[in-house]
Parts: structure tokens; sequence; C-alpha cells
């Protein structure tokens, strides 16, 4: 059993690094919010209030989720066992999705703090973003570029944000014209209600990386069922309680200080921290912004190539997947899955080319993916919790899952953003056939699970 010391040091660790994504989409959901909201200043707080209100809901579901697949496997899990294998492919496929997408915006998002703070390179936004899926593509090919990196670009920046955030207390108000014609855009309260639900959805980014700890627990091999599952627990509310504590309060500074919608060539939190930092610190906070929305990259190249990996491959024991060609199964001397590698780094860029590596069009199909993925997982418990007859966690799943499908059908109804949920639709249908033509082979449930243990081989997490 190991001592204190050394679990407090393991979990902060795990913690830290699986939280770069969720932590990383501050640099971009909160302006978000606010171009959904055409500016309107005075409607910021209540729209990412109400956003974290959500994500806090999706928390307690999968805290429950987690404590009943301890072993890892979330919502795939899940969903084969309430609904059947064959359905596991449903979150797979937005999984897959998903990875893409957090790989182009987050190194579309990388590419705008670059520019930010040097604006002459603007012109030149789709090379930097295509450059930067190339240069995080190509270190991955050398394996894991190492948990403790990540996690510490993770404490480095919540570091300086925190810093930036106490300047902004102190700092005078940018344009007081601003407030004035944002308070004055619509005094009416239910037209100011109306445009905080139409809103908040396109915020949802925000929760990405909520469902991480449930699959990541797999990777604590030393530790046994109640370890992993207070380890998953414990991460999942201090991951929402540091995204919360850092976008509530851009949020209240930001409408405090004036700062609203950045000019083309700069970001919201560029231009927070450019106006209340002493320069020093605006550069040192837009490397860590960078620095840390490419580590987001960097665990999506991993985990990427590593589910088609899993699926590809027959694991000893009784767990055979194996469906996709065996390719996807090759690996370098590093253990990289560098076919399914290089398929990921090709379809960020063919995401990059088609938006133009602009963070702000991409979010609008972000958050689509990973609800669908979190809707599966929600039906799936509260299946669980109808049939055990908890009506307490029932109500709560079903609240959870209406909501959920709610900030789905907004998103979608923006027309675009339909495209992620039929590829992801579409990859789950042919997996799906793929894995009938081969004999229905065991282990599809556990894929992320799977996928998770042969990370930890590759990069041990133990105490």
């Amino acid at each position: 059993m190991p001592c204190l010391r050394s679990r407090v040091i393991l979990f902060l660790a795990f913690a830290f690094t699986i939280m770069a994504d969720p932590v990383s989409s501050v640099a971009y959901a909160v302006e978000a919010a606010l171009r959904a909201l055409d500016g309107r200043l005075d409607l910021l707080v209540a729209t990412m209030a109400l956003v974290m209100s959500i994500i806090a809901l999706v928390v307690l579901n999968y805290r429950a989720l987690i404590a009943r697949y301890p072993e890892g496997g979330g919502a795939s899990a899940a969903v084969g066992e309430a609904f059947g294998d064959g359905w596991s492919f449903l979150p797979v496929g937005s999984l897959v999705v998903d990875f893409v997408l957090t790989i182009a915006i987050s190194v579309s998002a990388a590419a705008s703090a670059i520019i930010a703070y040097f604006p002459v390179l603007a012109p030149w936004r789709l090379l930097i973003a295509l450059a930067l899926v190339a240069v995080v593509g190509g270190l991955s090919l050398f394996g894991n570029l190492g948990r403790i990196l990540f996690a510490l670009m993770t404490v480095s920046f919540v570091a300086v944000a925190a810093s930036v955030l106490l300047f902004s207390v102190v700092a005078a108000p940018l344009d007081s014209a601003v407030l004035a014609d944002s308070a004055a855009a619509d005094p009416n309260a239910l037209a100011g209600a109306v445009a905080v639900i139409l809103a908040f959805p396109v915020a949802m980014a925000l929760a990405t990386g909520v469902e991480a700890p449930s699959t990541a627990i797999a990777q604590l091999g030393g530790l046994d069922s109640d370890g992993r599952r207070r380890f998953g627990q414990l991460t999942l509310w201090l991951t929402f309680g540091i995204v919360g504590v850092l976008t509530l309060t851009f949020a209240v500074q930001a409408t405090r200080l004036g700062v609203s919608i950045p000019d083309e060539g700069s970001t919201l939190i560029a231009d927070f921290a450019r106006h209340v930092a002493p320069a020093p610190l605006f550069g040192l906070f837009q490397l860590m912004t960078a620095l840390l929305l490419l580590a987001a990259a960097s665990s999506s190249f991993q985990a990427g190539p590593g589910l088609l990996k899993a699926l590809a491959v027959h694991p000893s024991g009784t767990n055979a997947v194996g469906i996709l060609p065996a390719a996807f199964g090759s690996v370098n001397r590093r253990h990289t899955p560098y076919w399914g590698l290089l398929l990921f780094t090709a379809l960020s860029m063919v995401v990059l080319a088609a938006t133009g590596a602009d963070d702000q069009r991409l979010v609008l199909f972000y958050a689509v993916a990973v609800f669908l993925s979190f809707l599966s997982g929600l039906l799936a418990m509260a299946r669980f919790t109808h049939v055990a007859r908890q009506r307490k966690r029932f109500v709560l799943n079903v609240v959870g899952a209406a909501i959920v499908a709610f900030t789905l059908i907004v998103n979608l109804s923006r027309g675009w953003p339909l495209v992620s949920l039929v590829a992801a639709a579409l990859i789950a249908a042919i997996l799906w056939a793929m894995w009938v033509r081969a004999g229905r082979p065991e282990g599809i449930r556990s894929i992320e699970s799977l996928r998770k243990q042969d990370e930890d081989g590759r990069d041990t997490l133990a105490p």
C-alpha cells in the first residue's frame, strides 16, 4: 500500500494531466459565449454561471458512472451494458470526432494566442496552425511526451492566469461606453433570458474533458477499485472547481472592465491580459496559453490513435476486439501506433483548412460530438437507476440527459454543427458494420478501458 505522500503526488500528477483539455478550453469558450450574446457583457456572467451549473449536473452523473465502473470504460461501457454491445459504437464514434476536433481547435486557439502577441503573423494563421499540427503530431511519434510535463503545463497556466486575474482586481475599466451600450441593448428581462438560453450551448465546450476521468482511471493499475474510484471522482470535482473559478472570474472581470469582443487578430483573454497585466506577464500568459493548448492537442494525438489500435488488435484473454485493419495496431519503437497518428494528423489538417483555423468557428462544432457521448452515457445510467428503483438518481439522470439533449438541439439548430453529428453517426455505423462482419467479437464495451490500459503500459501511472 503506497504511503500518503506517494498517493498525493500520484493524484496531483493524474488530475492535472487529464484536466489540460477542459482548462485550456477557457481560452476560447468565454469568448464564444460573448459572441453568441452579440457582445452583451451584461449577460456574460449569467451565461457562464448557467454553463457551470449544467457542467456540475454532468459531473454528478459521471461521478455515478465512475462509481459503477472503477476499472474504467466510461460511456462506452455503460451504453454496452445497458443497451447491448452494438450501441457502444455511438460514444466511440463521438470520441473519434471529438479527438479530431480537439486537435484542430487546440492548435487554432494556440495560433490565435501567438497572433494576439505578434499581430503581424495574422495573414499566416492557417499555415501556423497546420505547422503546429505537424509539429505536435511529429513529436507524438516519439511516444508519450510525458504526463508530468502536461501536469506542469496545466499548473503553470493556472498560476499565471491567477496572477493576471489578481492584477485585474485593481485595473480600471477599459471603456465605460462599452458597458453602457451593452446594458442598454435590451432592458427586457425575458429577452435577456432567451438570449442566455440560446447562447450557453456554444460555451459548453468547457464541458469537454468531463468524461476523461471515467476512462483514465484504467491507468491506475497500482490502486484497487476504491482507490481508482476516489481518484476519478476527486479529479472530476477538482477540474470543475478550477475551470469554474477561472471561467467565472474572467467573466466577472471582463464585464466590470468592459473587455468585449476582440478585433480580428486577437482574443478575448488576450485583450483582457494585455489591459490588466504588465507586459512581461502578458507575454508569459500568452506563452502558457499556447503551450497548454498544444498539450491538449498532444493528448488527443495519443488518445485517438490509441483508440484505433484498441479496435485493431486482439488483446490477450477473452476481450478480443480486432475489427479494424491490422495496420492500425502497428507501432514504432516508441509503441506509437503511427498509421492512426498519420490519419488523425490528416483529418485535423482537413478540418483546419475547411475552417480557416478559426477557433471561434470550430467551437460551434466542438460541443456536438462530446455531448452525443454525454447523452448516450446518461441515458444508460438512467436505465440502470430505473431498473434498480433508485428514484432520486433516476431523476438526476433524466434531468441531465434532457439538458444535454437541449444543448445538442440548440447547437445543431445553428446549421453547420450538424456535420459533427453526421460524422459521429457515420463512424459509429461503419465500425458497427465491421464488428458484425468480424463475427461480433467481445470487448467493444470495454474499448476505452483497453485503450487506457495500453497507454498505461507505455507510460505507467503507479504509486
